[in-house]
Parts: C-alpha cells; structure tokens; sequence
C-alpha cells in the first residue's frame, strides 16, 4: 500500500489536472483596476485635449476611477473639470473630487509658474490623498499624470502593465530633448547629465531602462508589496535633499527598493517643456498650443466629448488671405492642417492643388508646358517630373488669384509644415516691423531650406529677425505681395518650367547655376527670410512618415519613366545640417525659446 504522502500528492495532482481542464472553459479575467489621478491647477487650455486623451484610452471604463483635484486657480479650472466629471460619473467606476476654490494664489509665489515651498508642500499632500485612496479602494494600479501630458497612444495603459514593473512611465515627448525621466542623478539629487538619455530620448536604443527619475506621467502597481512604502508626504525620514515633489518621490522608491523604469517602444505621447517661474498662464497657454500642433503631426488629438470647447477666434494675422494649398485626394494632409491652423487662431482658404498624376501629356500640351532646356536634378540628374510640375501650377493659381483678386499681401502654406513655438506672435511681430520699416518687399519666406552656407546673410536693417534671402529650396510658406505676385506672373515660366523652389531664387538673382538664370528677365525680385525659420516641413527624407508627391512621379514627358528613386540620402529632402558658425546668420529679436534648466529637465 503506497504511503499516505504520496496518496496525498497523486490526490492534489489529480485535483490540479481537473482545474485545468476546468480553467480553459472559464471567462476571461477582468481588467485590473486603475485609479487615474488628475491634479490640475490654471489648466483650463490644456483639460479639454487632456480629458479627450483620458476618454480614449482603451481601457474598460468601468474598471477605472478617477480621482481629480483642484487649487488656487486664476483660470476656469474648477469650473471645467467639475463639468467634466459630472458628466464622466456615470462612465468611470467611481469618482472623487477635491477642489479648492480659494485662495487663488499661495503667499509665497512669485506668480502662477513659480514652485514655492508652500506650492510643493500642498502638491505632495494632494499626491499622497490620490495614493492613499487608490489603496483604501483596492486599485491594482495608479497612473499619475499632469493635466497637460497628451497621452495620445490610447493602449498606453496596457502597454505599461504588460512590463510587469512596480514603477514605469511611458516616454513622453516635447519640442526639444526635455522628457519625464532622468538618467542621471548627483548624491544631492539633482540631475546629472549622462550619454545614456539622448540614445532613449531619440528612439535609438529601445527597450524599457532602469533609470534614477520617472516623473509627469507614470503608472505605480500598487499589487507590488514594495509599494506600500512608496509615499510623497510626509518625505521620509533620512531624506535631505530639496523640498521638490519628484526628486521626493525618486528618494522615497530608492528607500524602498523600487526600481523606477522609463519605456520609449513605442511612442506614447506628449508633455510641454516648463516655463521659467516669471512666466505668466498665457505664456503657458502659448506653449501648450504647439504642443498639440506637434502631437497632431502624427496623431489624432481632439478635446473632450464632455465638454464645451468655445471655438478659438481666428483671423489672418493682418493678411489679405491665408491660403492652404493641398491635394484633394490628400485628406489626412487637409484634415491634420485645419485642426492645426484652427488651434492655432488662423482663418485659411484651402486651394486645390493640381495633382501631377492627372497631368497627362494632352493636358501639358494646352497649357503650353515645356521643360527648361537641359534642367536636370541637381542630386539625382533626373529631369523635371509630372509631380513638381503640379506643384509649380498650384503656386501659381495662387499667384494668379493674388494678382487677379488685387490682394496686397498674403500667406501661402503648403499642407506638409510644422510650426514653430509662438508662430502667429513672431510672424505677426515680423510683418508689423516690416510695414513700420517701409521695406519694399516681394516674397518672405517663413520656411524654407537654406542652401548657401558658405558666409552669412545680411540681416534687414531695422527689422529683426529678418534677412535677404539668398540660394534656398523649399516653398513649405512664405509672404507674398501684389507686387511679388506680378513679378512672378511676368516671368512666362510655362514654356521654360523648372520646379518652383529653383525658380524663385532665379527669380531673385541669386541661383547658382548662371546658365538657368538667362532665361529669366528681369530677376529683380525681393525676397526675404524670417530668421529663425518658423516653419519646417513635417517629415524628412528616410523618416517614417515621409511622402514626396512631387518626386514620387513620372517624368514630365513621359508616362511611363517612374521617378521613384531612393532619396534616403537626398540633400534636397533632407533636413537641414549643421551650419558652420561663421556662416551663421546674425539676428536681433526673438530667438526660439531655449531649453529650460529647470530641476525637471535632463538638457
């Protein structure tokens, strides 16, 4: 007779077997619970498109509570998210509200982006109710995220669980190299600058990284029995560093052991650079702005559901006409660029561009169109294309128009552009000091790329951030006037045609290539550059992302001779190198907002 023991094993294996077998016709197991914690103070520019990315993740609502706090406020961000939250009530599993109507400011601020030592204290005790009610309401997990992250990836919930970590934090990006982690930390636990964060924060090592600083946005697995000691306030008790709430947070996960974690595998979001403590809500609200124009480069952003969005007021900047030109069947291109130019406050007229496809050679026959004699690429040697003829005709039924319409001045966009940080402040800065200078002008490029490096170009006196435009590709946007129209217009290129960015710098005398400006007379056109460029093109060559309609084409006589050549190493397409500091161009006025060395920053 087997001894008891191995009865009792045979029983429990056999018991073990049946449970499996019971197992596979069993339902699935629900999501685990996550408690979002929303701490917003004068965030009512950036709640709407926050709130729009919370209502899109995919996730099981019902599996999420939402704990929301609120305090001395300048702003409508008491009203708005207690908007919200009425209406999300009934949606999410359970909500808690803690506003703070009064008072508006702390005694020891300098002004509403200044952390003083009684903001940070009242922001740690805020974090610390969020964590302890997570706890008290047995969610598995928190995510901790700033009410002005757009977390535009909405599997990122899942994403971060699947790394089975007690502490991670998607990457999140920004205008510049800023992000929510840190690599490097000093014995003081401020931080220290590494060679491991670039390679992250640009994508070239992948993966998900040990690193000394999560912060913004994060998600903690409260299922972990390491993060019962995890706590913002009080600090712990050996703690000695600065009265800052991270650099709290990062010392409380080194005292319990809890490895914090930054994952960049696949894009996740976005997160705006901070602003120096003087700076004001509307500054904020400006900075806020670009970062949803460069989250909607690639990705669907929209505004709650839940709320009212009054709709932003829009004008022209003091042109004539804004004018968009975009292929029609280009419909990701239009649709992506009027949510960026309506955020942005610019009223726009769409105007169909001619396809290059279409071209056929019946079409360019009645036109009258007929390639410069001996044009070639410059890079590639091939000859014109179908595509950069459909471009240099959509250029030109806007110039027309101009000229046709008698409009003085106006700004032509194509449908492929980022804008920089503060773009309608800048250019209409620019455009008013021009007027105020009296320059008699013709075309101002606001983006392009700059071709001649060699020495620099002359600034325009008495107007900043402006100078004579020498050799430049690109027709990305630029201003132009009734007078710049007529000249262009003069030129008969029909009978002589070359793409459009190599005819306007013959136009204004200053192409390379001498023999091609000999058919063009005169070459008296005034062109001018913005300096800093405030607008660049959305993707370059071998980027992903990247699509050329102009070069993606057949040659210009012939239907049948494709044009799809490798351009990974196009200097034409690609972004613009490094410019030797003495062929820098010399500005006065507005420069683009350096990177800000705040504690949160990494450079």
């Amino acid at each position: 007779m087997p001894p008891a023991g191995a009865l009792r094993l045979a029983a429990l294996v056999s018991l073990f077997s049946v449970s499996l077998l019971l197992s596979s016709d069993e339902s699935p197991l629900l999501k685990p619970k996550v408690l979002i914690a929303i701490v917003a103070r004068n965030a009512a520019h950036s709640l709407p498109y926050y709130l729009g990315c919370i209502e899109n993740l995919q996730y099981p609502k019902e599996r999420i509570a939402i704990w929301a706090a609120t305090d001395h406020n300048v702003d409508n961000t008491t009203a708005m998210l207690r908007e919200w939250l009425k209406a999300a009530q009934s949606r999410y599993h359970y909500v808690e509200w803690r506003p703070m109507e009064e008072p508006r400011s702390y005694t020891d601020e300098w002004g509403p982006k200044h952390w003083s030592p009684s903001r940070f204290n009242h922001l740690m005790k805020l974090r610390q109710a969020a964590l302890k009610a997570a706890r008290e309401r047995w969610a598995d997990y928190i995510l901790f995220a700033d009410s002005d992250n757009l977390l535009t990836n909405p599997r990122v919930l899942d994403l971060m669980m699947a790394e089975n970590r007690t502490l991670v934090a998607p990457m999140m990006e920004s205008r510049s190299l800023y992000s929510n982690f840190w690599c490097g930390i000093t014995p003081q636990g401020y931080y220290k600058r590494t060679p491991d964060y670039q390679p992250i924060r640009e994508w070239k090592r992948l993966g998900c990284f040990p690193v000394p600083m999560v912060h913004s946005t994060f998600l903690l697995d409260l299922r972990r029995s390491s993060s019962k000691s995890l706590a913002f306030y009080p600090p712990h008790p050996d703690y000695s560093w600065a009265f800052d709430d991270i650099m709290v947070f990062a010392f409380s996960a080194r005292q319990a052991d809890v490895q914090m974690y930054v994952c960049n595998k696949e894009h996740y979001g976005f997160l705006p650079v901070p602003l120096k403590a003087h700076q004001s809500v509307k500054d904020e609200e400006e900075s806020f702005t670009h970062t949803i124009t460069e989250a909607l480069i690639d990705h669907t952003v929209k505004p709650s559901q839940l709320l009212f969005v009054p709709p932003k007021p829009r004008d022209m900047m003091g042109f004539d006409e804004i004018f968009l030109i975009n292929l029609k069947r280009r419909t990701d291109r239009r649709e992506r660029m009027l949510n960026t130019l309506d955020i942005l406050g610019l009223e726009v007229t769409v105007t169909e561009a001619v396809d290059g496809k279409a071209l056929n050679s019946s079409k360019l026959q009645a036109l009258g169109i007929e390639m410069m004699p001996d044009y070639k690429d410059p890079y590639s040697g091939r000859v014109l294309t179908r595509g950069e003829i459909g471009c240099f005709l959509s250029h030109h039924a806007t110039w027309t128009e101009v000229v046709e319409r008698g409009l003085q001045s106006v700004l032509v966009l194509e449908d492929d552009v980022r804008f920089e940080p503060r773009f309608k402040k800048r250019l209409q800065t620019i455009m008013e000091d021009v007027e105020k200078a009296q320059l008699d002008w013709d075309l101002i490029y606001v983006g392009r790329k700059r071709m001649q490096v060699a020495q620099p170009e002359v600034s325009v006196e008495g107007v900043d951030n402006l100078v004579v435009a020498d050799y430049s590709y690109w027709t990305l946007g630029y201003a132009l006037s009734q007078q710049g129209a007529q000249k262009l217009l003069s030129a008969q290129s029909f009978h002589k045609m070359l793409p459009v960015d190599e005819f306007l710098p013959i136009m204004f005398n200053k192409h390379p290539n001498a023999a091609y400006m000999t058919h063009f007379e005169p070459r008296d056109l005034l062109a001018f550059s913005v300096e800093p460029l405030l607008i660049y093109p959305t993707h370059y060559t071998g980027e992903p992302g990247y699509f050329s309609d102009t070069e993606t084409s057949t040659i210009w006589d012939d239907e049948a001779v494709s044009t799809d050549w490798d351009r990974t190493h196009d200097p034409k397409t690609a972004q613009q190198g490094r410019i030797r500091p003495i062929a820098q161009n010399s500005v006065t006025g507005d420069t683009p907002p350096p990177a800000v060395r705040a504690s949160r920053d990494e450079l």
